[in-house]
């Protein structure tokens, strides 16, 4: 007797823990993202709990080009690298800056966003820049194994560090005085500081200027020159500048004003 095909499906995603295929194709092996849905506005989930966010976008419209369905894997992102190496997912699409670090493991494509580190303070800090915060007593907060984690334990040779597994841990440590900063990319920086005005400052001047690339397993040149050729054509048609206006309208024209370059 054949396996009810609709109980064999229900079984399949049980098995998923939390994948969710997104329709990019009619045919074709799906592609498989990694990707932690825990970074609004670029990885996250809807109210329905679908992905969500401009990483899922550019993931379909990714698979679409390459005539695939496309399924993202939510991974917890010290997960993803491992995820990569050992074939559970085909591409890393997570908000991840390519790192001479990473790139020992992994290969990347060409960047498709621009970026860097800045600074959330707790509202009372003195502190104008990264060299401040490098003293005995200061206690300097850091997502786990992030490249603001990586920074402060290669550069702060003074400041004690907090290693938290959540951004939201983070910015929490902050905002109750408990640390001094949170090291982060910019744009969460801004967020973070927005949401937070009454206990933080922010400063945006990136001291350490980043790239963001798709994570893809060493020897798959095929598969990386297909996502460098997409990367390029998004580009020029304007699908870059599309997500941007989709998702981060308000954060655009704020930067803008701010004089800051975007950095989609």
């Amino acid at each position: 007797m054949k396996a009810n095909p609709i109980s064999w499906l229900m079984a399949l995603l049980a098995c998923l823990s939390f994948a969710a295929i997104v329709p990019a194709a009619e045919t074709g092996k799906p592609l498989i993202v990694g990707m932690e849905l825990a970074y609004p506005p670029f990885e996250m989930t809807d109210p329905k709990g679908n992905p969500s966010g401009v990483s899922v976008d550019l993931a379909t419209d990714l698979a679409k080009s390459l005539g695939r369905p496309v399924l993202i894997q939510n991974t917890a992102f010290d997960g993803l690298i491992p995820a990569l190496k050992t074939g559970k997912v085909d591409l890393v699409i997570s908000s991840m800056t390519a790192t001479a670090e990473r790139e020992k493991s992994i290969d990347f494509s060409d960047p498709y966003l621009s970026t860097g580190l800045c600074l959330l303070l707790k509202k009372d800090s003195t502190a104008q820049g990264i060299a401040d915060l490098d003293k005995a007593g200061v206690k300097v907060a850091v997502k786990k194994e992030t490249t603001g984690h990586l920074y402060a334990s290669s550069r702060l040779k003074h400041a004690e560090i907090l290693v938290l597994d959540k951004e939201s841990a983070a910015v929490l440590e902050v905002t109750q005085g408990k640390a001094d900063a949170f090291i982060y990319d910019q744009m969460s920086t801004y967020q973070n500081w927005q949401r937070n005005k009454a206990t933080t400052r922010a400063v945006l001047e990136p001291f350490q200027r980043e790239s963001w690339a798709v994570g893809i397993r060493k020897g798959n040149d095929e598969l990386k020159g297909k996502v460098n050729g997409f990367i390029k054509a998004y580009r020029e048609k304007g699908g870059f500048d599309r997500l941007g206006d989709r998702y981060l309208k308000e954060m655009k024209a704020e930067f803008k004003r701010l004089g800051y370059a975007f950095f989609l």
